[in-house]
């Protein structure tokens, strides 16, 4: 193999991003997305930026990734549950997931787009996976890209992808 068939190949995988786990979210109510400053408490957004749930979650682990060329995402979560609150070490209500991407431009103004997956059922013991294809806007850089797990049922959000890398063959 010469060496531009090897850089044509590593240039080819530079937009696949991936999370090496799955993390509940640690401040309830933290919102993702919003341009600075942000207040405190925050405002809820309306668009282009997603709230936190109202309760603390976690999870035992996962992964994420996605193909920022052709839109190609997998993710999957183990053991997400609630970690407060009268239902904690369960999911409570939530009964359904969705992964989201969201791609944060800074400029002026900052912006957000925000692309969800189909929803997908999580466990009693907190589990869901998905793989598909999702719609990538074109201001989607490897830099600039978050991963969240959505309830399913209020659209907040109650974990995200955590230690983020880009390139590879996945």
């Amino acid at each position: 193999m010469s060496a531009t068939t090897g850089t044509a190949a590593a240039d080819g995988n530079a937009n696949n991003v991936k999370w090496q786990t799955i993390i509940g979210i640690v401040q309830p109510g933290n919102i993702v997305g919003v341009p600075p400053p942000v207040t405190t408490p925050p405002t809820p957004c309306s668009t282009a930026c997603v709230n936190g749930a109202g309760l603390p979650w976690t999870a035992l682990g996962g992964h994420a990734k996605v193909n920022l060329t052709n839109g190609h995402m997998e993710f999957q979560v183990n053991g997400l549950v609630l970690a407060a609150g009268n239902s904690i070490g369960t999911p409570g209500t939530v009964t359904q997931v969705k992964g989201a991407l969201v791609c944060i431009t800074v400029g002026t103004p900052t912006t957000a787009i925000v692309t969800n997956t189909v929803s997908v059922p999580l466990s009693s013991t907190g589990d869901a996976q998905f793989s598909g294809t999702i719609v990538v806007d074109g201001t989607c850089t490897p830099s600039n890209v978050v991963f969240l797990i959505r309830s399913g049922n209020t659209g907040n959000w109650i974990a995200n992808g955590s230690v983020r890398t880009s390139g590879g063959n996945d």
